[in-house]
Formats: C-alpha cells, structure tokens, sequence
C-alpha cells in the first residue's frame, strides 16, 4: 500500500549555533554500537533507525544538542552485561537532518565532529548504551586535514579493480572533483572493509595516516585476489 512520502525534518535547534566549542564535547554519551559502521570527522553516514532502544537515543538526542556516538562492538573481547564489548575508540556524531517515516522509523544523516576514548561503560538509559568519553587524545580532530599532495592516478589505479570486484558504480567525476580530505574519508566509510579494518581507518592518526592505511587495504583486498595493482608511469 501506498503512503504519503516521509516529511523531511530539520531537527529544532536547542542550543546556538556554535554552542559546543572546540574541546568541550560532552563526557557521557549515548553510543550506537554497529558493526561495520565507520563515522569520521565531518563525514556523512546516512543510518536507517527502526529498534526501540535506537528510536529512543535518537529522540533523546534530538532534545539535547543531537549528538550521540558511533562505535563498533569489539567480538574479540569478552561479551558485558549490556551486550558485546565495544572497541575503545568511538566517533561522536551529530544530526544533521532527518525524516520519520509513517511505519515509525527515523532516516537521518550523523555528520562526524570528532573521535573519542571510551573511558568507561555508563547505566544503561532507556535501553541504549551510554559510555563516557575522552575527545583530548584527538584534539586534532577538530582541524581541517592540510593534506598531502594526492596521488589521485595511483588511487584510482586501486580503486577501478577493487569496485569492480565489488560491483560498486562509480562517478569518476565526482571523485576526481572531490578535495583530498572528502575523498579518503568518503572512501574509507564506504568501502566494504572488514570491521577491524574499519577500526584501523578510525584509529589511524590523522589524514596522511588514513591514506596510506586506505592503500594498504586495498592493495591487501587486490592481493588476496591475485590482482595486481598497475600504476600510471
């Protein structure tokens, strides 16, 4: 059956704009543990909310300044009584828009602010988990990535099989439009990576750091499948 499409919304603004300055970042925050998601600082992930206990952070969230974190569950490590361990790294997220559907969903975009320490696990609220957090290891967060001069040919050289095999359609010209910093972060929040990997990508330093850890993964994934890389030149 047909239904009206969802409203789009612009979540109610709670706090002036700019409210939160630099470093000061709320201690305790409500987490999304999923795996295989990846936020990075001022990238875009667009996530589908349909659990209760999702439904209810993201209302909570939409009373208090909107902003919850993104982490993903660590199975290597024991389970907790909340559920599984989660890594000791998360990246907190703001809303930036959303819509809720007829059937009771939300559909919003996180945009990333800055990476976080988890330093321990908090009550439970509403049926969501909650840790608090440490911003001041990743201060440099904060800051737009200067970047390093891209090898963009030698990028696309990894990229063209690697989306091949996954079947991925492609813009070449949006991504060859793309500044450095929105290329790697884009590129490592959509790549099919494996949750540790993806951890890595989030661990990794700053943006240099990200890129070449970017590389390595792809020239791991094109090894693994007996494709070599050929670079222009």
């Amino acid at each position: 059956m047909e239904g009206r499409p969802p409203k789009e919304t612009r979540p109610k603004e709670t706090r002036p704009k700019g409210a939160w300055p630099k470093g000061a970042w709320p201690e305790d925050l409500p987490v999304f543990p999923l795996t295989g998601a990846l936020l990075l600082p001022r990238g875009r992930l667009p996530l589908n909310i349909f659990e209760p206990r999702y439904l209810a952070l993201v209302e909570d969230a939409l009373a208090a300044g909107r902003l919850f974190g993104m982490i993903q569950p660590d199975r290597s490590r024991p389970a907790l009584a909340a559920g599984p361990a989660l890594y000791r790294v998360g990246c907190l997220g703001r809303i930036s828009s959303f819509s809720e559907t007829e059937d009771g969903r939300y559909l919003i975009t996180l945009t990333g602010i800055g990476r976080f320490a988890v330093i321990k696990e908090l009550p439970m609220r509403r049926g969501y988990r909650r840790v608090r957090a440490d911003f001041s290891p990743f201060a440099g967060d904060h800051d737009l990535w200067p970047g390093r001069e891209l090898d963009r040919d030698a990028l696309a050289a990894r990229l063209r099989p690697y989306f091949e095999r996954q079947r991925f359609e492609v813009n070449w010209n949006v991504i060859a439009a793309m500044p450095a910093e929105e290329l790697v972060t884009t590129l490592a929040m959509i790549c099919p990576f494996a949750p540790a990997e993806k951890q890595a990508l989030l661990e990794a330093p700053e943006g240099g750091a990200r890129l070449s850890t970017l590389i390595a993964l792809l020239d791991m994934a094109l090894a693994e499948r007996g494709e070599a890389t050929r670079l222009p030149g």
